[in-house]
């Protein structure tokens, strides 16, 4: 599964539906249930209906299938993938603070601004 920017651009994928990779192999995030974290076990944001959305409830990155949000842009065509390198060892997670609601607008994260913030 590919992660889009609000250009359009792949961003970041995932093959197990739990470890997210940028396209240069660079491990940068985790899935845990719906929250997304780095592996210094900082909350970046959650993951639902195809959106990644920042802390704020703001659409960071897309799925091929996100519904609901903003409106999505065309689909650039995703590089290829390079060799993974091992993820770390991941740090104890952040506590998640209160629900934001859901937003229909874009984030001021770029898409790799979101998993380096």
């Amino acid at each position: 599964m590919n992660f889009y920017d609000r250009k359009g651009y792949a961003v970041a994928y995932t093959d197990d539906g739990e470890k997210i990779y940028l396209f240069d192999g660079s491990p940068v995030a985790y899935l845990r249930g719906d929250l997304v974290y780095s592996y210094r076990g900082y909350l970046l944001g959650r993951f639902g209906d195809g959106w990644i959305r920042d802390r704020n409830g703001a659409c960071a990155l897309f799925t091929e299938g996100a519904s609901g949000g903003p409106v999505k842009p065309g689909r650039h065509i995703a590089p290829a993938k390079a060799v993974k390198r091992a993820a770390p060892l991941r740090s104890g997670p952040q506590i998640p603070p209160a629900r934001h609601v859901d937003s229909c607008s874009w984030s001021d994260l770029s898409g790799e601004e979101f998993f380096f913030q």
